[in-house]
């Protein structure tokens, strides 16, 4: 019998309809689905991240359960770990929804909703994009000097 999959769409920013769906098998980690992410976005995963239940930047610290890589570092009393929870219990059936921040000093924001079930197929990478659709902010973009 195979794994169950969440088809997950990461949204960067609704108003420009720029996201990207992200295939992972159910029982890996939230830290996995970040991964996938921010290789789908062309993202270096070099700054601190979570996922919350609060659906906006205001309640995003405040409402529970939110999990975040503090967590795991032993510097968070009430988050939870992002390294330990599987994908199934921060997204439990298809329309859960979490918010994903990534960099807390620059704060990108990306929605992540299960929008779809698939199966593992032996053999395969995951976390995988199998959508990608608008194109991607700079994670660093340059700018230019005003000289």
């Amino acid at each position: 019998m195979s794994e169950t999959t969440f088809i997950i769409r990461a949204t960067y920013d609704s108003e420009t309809g720029i996201y990207r769906d992200i295939e992972i098998p159910s029982s890996m980690s939230l830290e996995s689905l970040a991964k996938g992410i921010l290789k789908a976005y062309s993202f270096d995963m070099d700054h601190a991240f979570g996922f919350f239940s609060g659906l906006t930047y205001d309640s995003m610290y405040h409402k529970h359960p939110k999990y975040e890589i503090f967590a795991d570092m032993g510097e968070s009393e009430d988050s939870l770990s992002v390294q330990k929870t599987p994908v199934f219990n921060g997204f439990p059936e298809i329309g859960s929804k979490l918010m994903f921040l990534f960099d807390y000093g620059d704060e990108w924001l990306f929605l992540c909703e299960v929008i779809d079930l698939g199966e593992k197929v032996p053999r395969k990478r995951y976390p995988k994009c199998i959508k990608s659709v608008g194109k991607a902010p700079e994670q660093y973009p340059e700018f230019e000097d005003d000289e």
